[in-house]
């Protein structure tokens, strides 16, 4: 990871306070209209709580299946080049 991200990160992590306040103050105006409010109370839910989960749908009758195939494969130098000049 760069400095530079982390540097940000941190900056960002230093305004946490302030940015919970603001969703805060958001969330409980009066003034906010509906759609405001939702958002920071969603915002604050999810930092405080995780995101909800959610199914994913194929559109069909159920829930998407997910495969995941990780494959490793060792190659040697030699045995590539060979294969190449074949």
């Amino acid at each position: 990871m760069s400095k530079t991200i982390t540097e940000i990160r941190s900056i960002a992590r230093g305004h946490t306070q302030t940015a919970i306040n603001t969703l805060v103050g958001v969330m409980r105006s009066p003034k906010a209209t509906h759609a405001a409010r939702v958002s920071a109370a969603n915002a604050i839910l999810d930092r405080g709580w995780g995101k909800a989960p959610q199914a994913l749908q194929n559109g069909e009758d159920g829930a998407l299946e997910l495969i995941h195939r990780i494959e490793r494969v060792i190659v040697h130098p030699d045995e590539e080049h060979d294969e190449q000049e074949s």
